[in-house]
């Protein structure tokens, strides 16, 4: 099997939202991280003092055959398609260890789905 990462950069209260739909399309779980961000947008002031923007990085690892579907489903859950809402983008993964628990339910999805 082959996987993939996806990273995704969303605003928080759209997290929730945007793993719904990645679980949806065939993730199996997330890895999520706070951050900030910035961007092409200026951050905001409040007498002298910025305000930057709060931002969540979600982290997948999946299966390589699922990616196209997830990304779609993430960009429509997250509003990319609006200014400053997030981004997602993918990357190779070469070695993996620790998805031993994982396997067997990748295992099982893909007798299901060609059996």
């Amino acid at each position: 099997m082959k996987f993939k990462m996806v990273l995704i950069s969303v605003k928080p209260h759209l997290t929730d939202k945007v793993i719904d739909a990645a679980k949806e399309a065939g993730a199996t779980g997330a890895t999520i991280i706070p951050a900030r961000g910035s961007g092409i947008h200026e951050a905001k002031s409040f007498f002298g003092l910025t305000l930057e923007t709060q931002t969540d990085i979600i982290m997948q690892i999946v299966e390589e055959h699922i990616v196209e579907g997830l990304l779609e489903a993430v960009k429509k859950a997250g509003k990319f398609n609006e200014p400053g809402t997030g981004i997602a983008f993918v990357l190779p993964i070469e070695h993996v260890v620790g998805l031993e628990s994982q396997m067997e339910k990748f295992k099982e999805k893909a007798r299901d789905k060609y059996f």
